[in-house]
């Protein structure tokens, strides 16, 4: 009896442990709530430059996919989460590979949605440190809230920003192919 108490309290213990992932020393949650929902890692990858890990990104969904185009051009719920790995990246280099990130996912047509490029890179002028966690939570109606340590910066409308914030990462010249497919959850 004494050994299957110790068994259950062992197991209790341990729990909580189960619910996140450890990505480049990086606890990443298995789920997280967007307004009513409860959105499930889908998958994560590093972000890398020069052989130096900038971020570990976290793609959340209500159901597991692994189509980014669908994702990309999809009016659900839907979160990519960035924690920051690098003290290389500050607030000025964020603002700048998110905007040539938009530019690559626009084809260069950024004219549409100039203004809401221009909120959510207002949103990354503070100064950016390791240990960041920023999440673009979108919300069908409402927008994407752009969200540093918990604290929402700003609210983005628009699918069609979305569209264009999520294709970063998931269309199909993504900003790094081998973190999209890891979002994918592909490898």
């Amino acid at each position: 009896m004494l050994r299957i108490a110790a068994s259950l309290f062992l197991c209790l213990a341990l729990t909580p442990f189960s619910q996140a992932k450890i990505v480049n020393d990086v606890e990443v949650a298995e789920s997280i709530q967007v307004a009513d929902k409860t959105l499930t890692l889908n998958g994560t990858g590093i972000r890398s430059k020069f052989f130096i890990n900038l971020y570990v990104g976290a793609l959340y969904l209500n159901q597991a996919s692994d189509d980014g185009e669908a994702l990309v051009a999809a009016d659900e719920a839907m979160t990519i989460r960035l924690h920051i790995t690098s003290s290389l990246i500050d607030g000025e280099k964020m603002s700048e590979a998110t905007l040539d990130g938009f530019v690559k996912s626009t084809n260069g047509n950024l004219a549409p949605i100039q203004k809401e490029v221009e909120m959510l890179i207002n949103a990354f002028r503070d100064a950016v440190v390791d240990g960041d966690v920023f999440d673009l939570q979108y919300v069908p109606g409402k927008g994407v809230s752009v969200i540093r340590n918990g604290e929402e910066k700003a609210v983005v409308p628009g699918l069609e920003f979305k569209k264009a914030l999520f294709g970063i990462w998931l269309s199909d010249d993504p900003v790094q192919d081998d973190l999209k497919e890891g979002m994918l959850n592909e490898d």
